[in-house]
């Protein structure tokens, strides 16, 4: 069921000078995220991501278009209305906008203490929260007793104190290193996975959306250049900025210098196979599935000699794909009968084509 849906939204901003031009920040921006789902929205600096977030918290109106939350339209809403909206939705920072006067405990209390909850449920709510995100011990700590990981749970906890539907992560671990970052994205995975929570989270770091989201959308320049699942667009990007973030996480196929120096070390025909779920990248999970052992057993079969140079498989989710670069040797007619027979099931990629 569609929980978030955004439907021609363009949002455009004033000139930052009189002789400037208006900022077209949004340019007719459709997409929908499921309830339950986790949806990634990845792009450089400028591609209007943020954006999308403040329209879909309401902090920034659409100059045209609708943005529907649970098939209500929150566009012109009044501003009792909006609050009762943004207590449904929760937000985390890259900064973790933590205030400094306050403990761990009365940073996540503070929701609920604006929305005027009891203080027995505050002090039941928190405690909770505490224990979710591995900060029982830390309920009297002060923000600058503690480590970026340590801030960014706190920032969650605060950001799930009212129960919220939807959580919105606006680059949530850019200013972590990379094991911090996988514990709070395994924590993440958790909210989603335990609370039912919606989560929309905005990177530029493929990485998370590759170990986080069901769903990409990849914006540049305001709009959306490519869409779809985290497996399908990761195994066969198909516009050229797509192909960059891919490729900053997933560099399996040897090319140039690196293909120059497979070609010196081993004798014998060079070539690259891609392998994965369905045969073809995008196929149904587990529905012809092409694997290395497939590949190796083939190979022998016709009686080649075959070395594994070069090569990187992929998980998603329990779903693979990647390539492997084999140098293939024995007699010539035998070596292309096998490979004839290989790329019945596994695409094959020429070392001339990847010159």
């Amino acid at each position: 069921m569609t929980f978030i849906r955004l439907t021609g939204v363009t949002k455009t901003f004033p000139p930052s000078s009189k002789d400037g031009s208006p900022v077209v920040a949004v340019d007719d921006v459709s997409l929908t995220v499921d309830a339950g789902a986790v949806c990634g929205i990845i792009g450089y600096s400028g591609a209007g991501k943020s954006t999308v977030l403040r329209l879909v918290n309401a902090l920034e109106t659409p100059t045209s278009g609708t943005v529907e939350i649970d098939g209500r339209d929150i566009t012109h809403l009044r501003e009792r209305e909006l609050r009762a909206l943004r207590a449904d939705i929760g937000m985390i920072f890259q900064q973790f906008n933590l205030f400094d006067s306050r403990t761990v405990a009365k940073n996540i209390a503070y929701p609920l203490e604006v929305a005027r909850r009891p203080r027995a449920e505050i002090a039941a709510r928190v405690d909770e929260l505490l224990r979710f995100v591995g900060l029982a011990d830390k309920a009297g700590s002060y923000p600058e007793q503690l480590s970026g990981g340590q801030k960014q749970r706190v920032g969650i906890a605060r950001a799930l104190a009212t129960s919220p539907r939807i959580l919105l992560a606006d680059e949530a671990t850019s200013a972590l290193d990379p094991d911090t970052t996988q514990e709070v994205l395994a924590l993440l995975k958790r909210v989603n996975a335990e609370l039912g929570v919606t989560i929309l989270v905005i990177t530029h770091e493929m990485d998370v959306i590759r170990t986080l989201a069901d769903r990409v959308v990849v914006m540049e320049h305001g709009r959306i250049i490519e869409s779809g699942d985290v497996f399908d667009v990761l195994s066969s990007p198909q516009h050229v900025a797509t192909q960059r973030f891919v490729a900053s996480i997933i560099e399996d196929v040897p090319t140039g210098t690196q293909l120059r120096t497979l070609r010196g070390r081993h004798p014998g025909r060079i070539v690259t196979l891609q392998i994965g779920d369905g045969g073809q990248i995008g196929g149904p999970a587990g529905a012809g599935a092409t694997t290395q052992a497939d590949v190796f057993a083939t190979l022998a079969a016709h009686g080649v000699r075959f070395e594994l140079v070069h090569g990187g498989i992929n998980d998603i989710r329990g779903r693979v794909f990647g390539h492997l670069t084999l140098a293939v040797t024995g007699d010539a007619d035998a070596v292309q009968r096998a490979l004839d027979a290989v790329s019945a099931f596994a695409p094959l990629i020429e070392e001339d084509a990847r010159g």
